[in-house]
């Protein structure tokens, strides 16, 4: 059984919740990834997606200096870096998401895992195929 602390990516940049939302989509261009946990003290408070910041800021004609706090998904799904890749493509596919958060027994982000992870580090390309499957499926 692989665990997803084997194919997580450790190094996960954080945002704060007082940075603007500008800032968070330079951050997110920068790095090329569309997801930023928002942190403060270790502590996850939140994430914020670049489809957070289209629909909640872009499409609702907020100004580049909202605050990362106003748009951001404060109700985390994340995963234990124990768990198993399994699982942690079960979460995904229940919750529809492709990115998630991985956390250590103190609850502190140590990284995030996403369905590339998988499809890159896993031999069951199967466990892949099916979690994307359903996460492109409508709700």
């Amino acid at each position: 059984m692989q665990k997803i602390s084997e194919v997580m990516s450790s190094d996960v940049q954080t945002i704060s919740p007082d940075a603007t939302i500008e800032e968070a989509a330079q951050e997110m261009r920068d790095g090329d990834f569309g997801l930023v946990p928002v942190a403060e003290d270790e502590e996850l408070l939140g994430v914020i997606t670049d489809r957070d910041i289209a629909i909640r800021a872009v499409a609702e004609g907020r100004d580049p200096s909202t605050l990362v706090r106003e748009i951001m998904s404060e109700e985390v799904v994340w995963a234990s870096e124990d768990d198993s890749v399994e699982d942690a493509a079960r979460i995904m596919s229940d919750h529809q998401i492709r990115r998630l958060p991985v956390v250590d027994a103190e609850q502190r982000l140590v990284g995030i895992v996403s369905l590339g992870d998988f499809a890159v580090d896993s031999a069951d390309i199967q466990l892949v195929v099916e979690a994307l499957s359903d996460i492109s499926r409508p709700s």
